[in-house]
C-alpha cells in the first residue's frame, strides 16, 4: 500500500471555530505503521463528502474519513459511503443497545434521531466507540473504491478508537514496509545555509526525501525513505551539520536539556527580565524537570533585580539593566540564591519602544553562570515582535546551556 488520503469533514473546521488536530495525530500514527498520508482534504458537512471520496479514490489505496457519523441531518458520511459502495444500511441492535445504556447511565433523554448511529452499511466492520455514541466503520475495498475507514469527529473519541481498533486493520493492510524517518532539530541555521552545507549529496541517494521546516530559533530537517536510504542520509547530515544538531529524534531543546542535566546530576535556575518567565515555562513543560530545575526568578524591574538577585544598584545606575555586566550579575545571583550547578539570565529590549542608538530594540544579553567555569554572556540582536523576540531569546539561552554542558563552549 503506497498512498493514503485523509478527508476531514465539518463546516466548523472551515469556519476556523475548531482547530483540525486530526492530521497531526493520524499522520504520526500511520507513519509508525509504515504508511504516509499523501493528501488531506477538508470539506463541509453534507454531500461534498461524496465528491471528495470520488476524487481521491483513483489516487490511493486507503481513505480515512473523519466526522459526519452523528445523529443530525448534516451527518451523512455513512449514507454516502453506503451509496457509493452499493451497500444497504442495516440496523444493528447491538450498537443501539450500547448507545441506550450510555444515555441511561448519564440520565439523558434518548431522542429518535440517535438511532441513526446504529445503521451500518451491509458487510462493514463496526469499530466500537468506547468514549461516545457513533461507532466507526471499516469498509473493505471494492473494484472502484479503496479501503474506507470512517471515524467520529471528536478527538476524544477518534484517538482511542484508532489506537485500539483501527491500528490492527491498518497494520494488516500496510503489510511489510521499511519506511522510516530521521528528524534532526538544529539551531543557528537558516534553510539556505543548511542546504549550502549539505550540498547535493543527499539528492543523489535513491528513494530519499529531504524536507526543511523553519521555526522560531531553529530548523528541522526530515529524511524520509527506506531504512537504508535514511541511514546513508543520516551520515551526511551528521558530518555536515554536527555542531548545529540538537537532537536526532525531533526532541525539543528543553527536553534535551532536562535529559542532559538529569544524566549529570546537575541543576539549573533562571533569572529573567525581558522573557518574563518563558524560560522557566519551557523547562517546566518537560516531564521530570522538577529533578533539575530548582528556581525561576522574573525580575522585571531594577528594584527586583537588586532585591532578589543582589544586583548592585550602582551597577544598574552605571551600565543600565540591559548590559553584559547586569546579565552576568543576574546569572550569578540566581545560581548563588538557588545553589544550582548552572543559572541562566536574560535582559533585553523587546520593544516596540525603549531602544537607543547604542542598544536598539531587539538587543538582548544572555548570561550563563556555572560551578565549573567562568561566567559567560552573549550579546544578541533579534529585531522582531515581542512574542517572537521572547521565543528566540529563550532558544538562545537554552542552547548556550546545552553547549556548556556538552563541553563545546566556555571551557
Amino acid at each position: 500500500m503506497q498512498a493514503v488520503e485523509l478527508i476531514n469533514t465539518g463546516t466548523e473546521l472551515l469556519f476556523g471555530s475548531v482547530v483540525n488536530t486530526h492530521l497531526a495525530f493520524l499522520g504520526q500514527q500511520l507513519f509508525s505503521l509504515g504508511l504516509r498520508i499523501t493528501r488531506q482534504t477538508t470539506v463541509p458537512d453534507g454531500y461534498a463528502i461524496r465528491d471528495a471520496i470520488l476524487e481521491a479514490a483513483p489516487r490511493c489505496q486507503l481513505i480515512l474519513l473523519t466526522g459526519g457519523l452523528g445523529p443530525t441531518t448534516d451527518d451523512v458520511t455513512r449514507e454516502i459511503v453506503a451509496e457509493l459502495t452499493g451497500r444497504s444500511l442495516e440496523y444493528d441492535e447491538t450498537i443501539f443497545a450500547k448507545i441506550r445504556d450510555r444515555f441511561e447511565k448519564r440520565g439523558l433523554r434518548l431522542t429518535d434521531p440517535i438511532s441513526r448511529q446504529a445503521y451500518v452499511p451491509k458487510g462493514a466492520q463496526v469499530l466500537p466507540n468506547d468514549h461516545g455514541t457513533a461507532p466507526g466503520l471499516y469498509v473493505p475495498a471494492t473494484e472502484k473504491l479503496p479501503h474506507l475507514i470512517l471515524l467520529p469527529g471528536p478527538p476524544r473519541e477518534l484517538r482511542p478508537m484508532f489506537e485500539r481498533y483501527v491500528t490492527p486493520i491498518v497494520r494488516t493492510l500496510a503489510g511489510t514496509t521499511d519506511l522510516t524517518a530521521a528528524v534532526f532539530r538544529t539551531v543557528g541555521l537558516g534553510e539556505s545555509y543548511a542546504q549550502e552545507l549539505i550540498g547535493t549529496d543527499l539528492a543523489a541517494i535513491e528513494d530519499l526525501e529531504l524536507g526543511y521546516c523553519a521555526r522560531v530559533g531553529e530548523l528541522e530537517l526530515r529524511l524520509v525513505g527506506s531504512l537504508q536510504s535514511v541511514l546513508r542520509g543520516t551520515e551526511i547530515v551528521r558530518a555536515r551539520l554536527s555542531e548545529h544538531i540538537v537532537s536526532e529524534d525531533g526532541s525539543e531543546l528543553e527536553a534535551i536539556l532536562v535529559r542532559l542535566l538529569t544524566q549529570r546530576g546537575a541543576t539549573v535556575a533562571v533569572a529573567e527580565s525581558c522573557t518574563g518567565g518563558l524560560l522557566a515555562n519551557r523547562f517546566t513543560n518537560v516531564p521530570g524537570a522538577s529533578a533539575v530545575f530548582l528556581e525561576g526568578n522574573v525580575t522585571y524591574s531594577n528594584a527586583a533585580k537588586t532585591r532578589t538577585l543582589a544586583v548592585p544598584t550602582e551597577l544598574l545606575d552605571r551600565v543600565g539593566a540591559v548590559s553584559k555586566e547586569v546579565a552576568q550579575a543576574m546569572a550569578e545571583g540566581a545560581r548563588a540564591r538557588a545553589g544550582t550547578t548552572y543559572a541562566l539570565s536574560t535582559t533585553g529590549i523587546a520593544g516596540p519602544d525603549g531602544g537607543t542608538p547604542e542598544k536598539p530594540v531587539g538587543t538582548v544579553f544572555v548570561g550563563l553562570a556555572s560551578a565549573d567555569a567562568p561566567s559567560q554572556v552573549e550579546r544578541l540582536f533579534f529585531p522582531t515582535d515581542r512574542l517572537t523576540f521572547k521565543q528566540m531569546v529563550t532558544q538562545s539561552a537554552l542552547d548556550l546551556l546545552r553547549k556548556r554542558i556538552q563541553g563545546s563552549v566556555g571551557q
